[in-house]
């Protein structure tokens, strides 16, 4: 993978692409909870949907089962 992502830099460029995290969340088949938690920083991205959320998102290098 490349390099990671800051939650700042994700928001900027979902901003850019005029998608709202709800959306991006949805599209993802996430619960916009979990991601706004990622970016918050309240969830760590260890297990389960935030986990899957910050490796989509790229703040986290991991797998994808």
């Amino acid at each position: 993978m490349g390099k990671l992502k800051t939650a700042d830099e994700v928001k900027s460029e979902l901003k850019k692409s005029g998608i709202t995290v709800s959306k991006w969340a949805m599209q993802n088949n996430l619960p916009p909870s979990v991601v706004y938690g990622v970016l918050r920083g309240y969830l760590q991205g260890n297990y389960g949907d935030s986990h899957r959320a910050a490796v989509l998102l790229g703040i986290k290098d991991g797998v994808i089962e």
